[in-house]
């Protein structure tokens, strides 16, 4: 796949040191990390490793990635590696997408406290789902998701929401059969989004009388016990989003689904258009519009596009990808392998293992360019210094005059 154009990396070059100079004090140390990562990702800066073709001697230099995991360049392979293993896990059954949004009213309050909040969220939509599920008025059946963390709507802004993959079944509670939900139905959006709120609300507050929440610029009052009540009192009476969509056309949909949204970073390099003296131009959905329509172009200045991206870098050490009930980590092997024994289809093949690992190590996952040979490691260099061997000349293209 040809690199785009433009990139974040080229847009934090040009502007980043002006950027961090003009916000000196208001930029946290794991933006600034984020930031040096994705100007360096890449680059000479890394190090990196020569490939020869094995047929043709069509060479290239590949620098090294900075495995960043908000860089858009860095989570292709990151995705493939975990999509392999999550394959595996897949079962013949219809899949539902459920989406818990944080209502607008908390987000300054989640910004100020991600690790906090973002954590809750996780757990009161897991919670919700959970136990709506195993309510016999419902499904009657214990699951399993998995829930991705996105913070970003389309145009950057502050959107903090959970994304699920949920399998439309379960086990029964004495795990002697499997439980299938009904046709295209899942679970029902009001009973969600009711018991989401409330959960949601007690967890804020019990977090509140520990101590565990900080409030800054025109949130301080909310430090306070009876403000802070007071503040959440009307979001009990409002609607919160829950929305449950149709199930997936088969496990292939779900993969393809999985590989758009699992490692998702806020803004892809592909959708950006232009970066220049007006400012920085990308696309952009409306999700308030149906149809062609929807698709639009934003430009913000440098400084406000970089802002935009650097909010949704989330705390160190903070998982964005989280496994629930029967899919958690402790259980996960041995509840798949139950639940396809209950549906009655045989487990997956495992792939070989590589016969020679070394080998393998030292050829390029993807083919020459050229002819399609295997490309082969012949030197690797180390950061800041430039390789021995130079690629070989891109070709020239003629130009026909018919003048």
């Amino acid at each position: 796949m040809p690199r785009p154009a433009l990139e974040v990396a080229d847009i934090f070059r040009d502007h980043g040191a002006a950027w961090r100079q003009a916000n000196t004090g208001h930029v946290s140390l794991d933006q600034l990390k984020v930031m040096s990562a994705i100007e360096r990702c890449r680059t000479a800066a890394l190090g990196g490793h020569v490939a020869r073709c094995e047929d043709c001697a069509h060479t290239l230099i590949a620098y090294n990635s900075c495995r960043n995991r908000h860089c858009p360049k860095c989570q292709g392979a990151a995705a493939r590696e975990w999509l392999a293993e999550r394959e595996a896990e897949l079962l013949p059954v219809p899949y539902f997408h459920v989406v818990y949004t944080l209502p607008a009213a908390l987000r300054d309050i989640a910004y100020q406290n991600k690790a906090v909040v973002y954590d809750l969220l996780f757990k009161a939509s897991a919670e919700t789902t959970l136990t709506i599920a195993a309510d016999p008025k419902h499904l009657g059946a214990r699951i399993g998701f998995i829930s991705v963390l996105h913070t970003w709507g389309s145009a950057l802004v502050h959107h903090p929401h959970v994304h699920m993959i949920v399998p439309g079944g379960g086990f029964s509670s004495d795990g002697s059969k499997w439980i299938t939900c009904r046709p295209r139905y899942f679970l029902t959006v009001e009973v969600l989004s009711a018991l989401f709120r409330r959960l949601l609300l007690e967890m804020l507050l019990a977090a509140h009388a520990a101590g565990r929440l900080q409030f800054f610029g025109d949130l301080v009052p909310l430090a306070d016990k009876v403000a802070f009540a007071a503040f959440l009192k009307p979001l009990r009476k409002i609607n919160w989003v829950v929305d449950v969509r149709e199930p997936f056309a088969g496990p292939k949909q779900v993969l393809r689904y999985l590989s758009r949204y699992t490692h998702r970073v806020a803004i892809s390099n592909r959708r950006l258009i232009s970066a220049n003296e007006n400012g920085v131009t990308f696309r952009y959905k409306d999700y308030r519009i149906d149809g062609p329509a929807r698709y639009k172009t934003m430009t913000l200045a440098a400084d406000e596009f970089i802002r935009r991206f650097l909010i949704h870098v989330l705390p160190k050490r903070f998982h964005r990808i989280r496994h629930y009930g029967l899919l958690a980590k402790a259980n996960r092997a041995t509840n798949i392998a139950r639940a396809r024994e209950l549906l009655g289809v045989p487990s997956p093949a495992k792939d070989p293992e590589p016969t020679n690992a070394t080998d393998e190590q030292r050829v390029l996952p993807r083919p020459c360019p050229c002819r399609g040979g295997r490309m082969i490691i012949i030197e690797t260099f180390a950061r800041g210094c430039e390789p021995k061997h130079r690629p070989t000349p891109a070709p020239q293209q003629i130009r026909i005059d018919t003048s």
